[in-house]
């Protein structure tokens, strides 16, 4: 059983900077496509980012772009995404999810098998 526990949620001012972690079980972070996404109050899911198991090839919703930044380290099982230039349109709980082993990256909830139990950001305007 795959778990993922994030972490480094808080709250933050507009044009701030918060990283996220992610901490995963077993050798899942370098076997599966990893993803962060995140629900705001009264909207749907959304993709945020992504990043494939194999060398490492990162997506980013066009919202994020150049402002977010997705990593790991294999050697401590950890994902993070780090944000930068926060507004208050960031504000949501972020979950990490997890693909299933040797699978493509995809940026649609239903294609990760595997989630955390998420983490607020909040940013105040």
């Amino acid at each position: 059983q795959v778990q993922l526990v994030e972490s480094g949620g808080g709250l933050v001012q507009a044009g701030g900077s918060l990283r996220l972690s992610c901490a995963a079980s077993g050798s899942t972070i370098n076997k599966s496509p990893l993803a962060w996404f995140r629900r705001a109050p009264g909207k749907e899911r959304e993709f945020v980012a992504a990043i494939s198991w194999s060398v490492g090839t990162t997506y980013y919703a066009d919202s994020v772009k150049g402002r977010f930044t997705i990593s790991k380290v294999n050697a401590k099982s950890t994902l993070y995404l780090q944000m930068s230039s926060l507004s208050p349109e960031d504000t949501a709980v972020y979950y990490c999810a997890a693909g299933l082993t040797w699978s493509l990256t995809r940026t649609t909830p239903d294609e990760y098998a595997y989630w955390g139990q998420g983490t607020q950001v909040a940013v105040s305007s």
